[in-house]
């Protein structure tokens, strides 16, 4: 895996166990982030393009990126610069294009650094959370709220996630992690299909043409 998608999956992929019972949170943000896990868990697909930026503590842009997601259920097709990660719910393959090398691992649903769908459903655990503002970009109305990490905080790279929700068709639009250090780290939801059709084959990676010395298998 790459620096960037390590960062991606440790906080916006984070998959915690502890959930904070609803007088300890600011009822307006919970009322809007109860409608965004219902409408997102009803979609049987999610099919997404995403950009991720970091900036320093001046704002500088100092790496960006961009990728694809293709998600259902507990399979996933991930595209990110270098890599391409597939994984059919048990077996995750991660394919590294510039050394046509690949990795295969045991999947683990609850491991931070494998699944991609927690991007969607990341403020439902683990975090306090508060209403922050409306803010319109272009067309489109985002209601922001503020998430606090609830367990180590200390022991967190960041302080404050604002995340993003489309007032409208109740979708997460953006992430905006700010760092302890100053600097800033956005994922950008750029487009979200739900529902797409996805045949099973999409989540099963194609050995064919690899070598044995191309092939590192880690499963037990």
């Amino acid at each position: 895996m790459t620096l960037s998608m390590r960062k991606l999956f440790l906080v916006a992929f984070a998959s915690l166990s502890l959930v904070f019972s609803a007088q300890e949170q600011d009822p307006k943000a919970k009322t809007i982030l109860d409608e965004l896990s219902k409408i997102t868990k009803s979609y049987k697909t999610i099919s997404a393009d995403y950009g991720f930026t970091i900036l320093n503590k001046d704002k500088k842009q100092i790496e960006k990126q961009t990728g694809k997601v293709q998600i259902k259920g507990q399979k996933f097709k991930l595209e990110i610069p270098g890599n391409t990660i597939v994984c059919d719910g048990k077996t995750l393959w991660n394919y590294n294009k510039d050394a046509k090398e690949v990795t295969i691992k045991n999947f683990d649903a609850e491991n931070e650094d494998q699944n991609p769908s927690k991007i969607f459903t990341l403020y439902e655990t683990g975090y306090k959370y508060k209403f922050d503002k409306e803010e319109k970009a272009g067309a489109v109305t985002y209601n922001v709220i503020d998430l606090f990490p609830a367990i180590k905080p200390e022991k967190k790279k960041f302080h404050t996630i604002k995340l993003y929700v489309n007032k409208t068709k109740k979708q997460v639009g953006q992430l905006k992690m700010m760092m302890k250090d100053g600097g800033t780290q956005v994922y950008e939801i750029k487009t979200m299909k739900p529902n797409v059709e996805m045949a099973d084959a999409l989540f099963v990676f194609d050995m064919k043409g690899l070598k044995a010395d191309q092939i590192n298998d880690e499963r037990d």
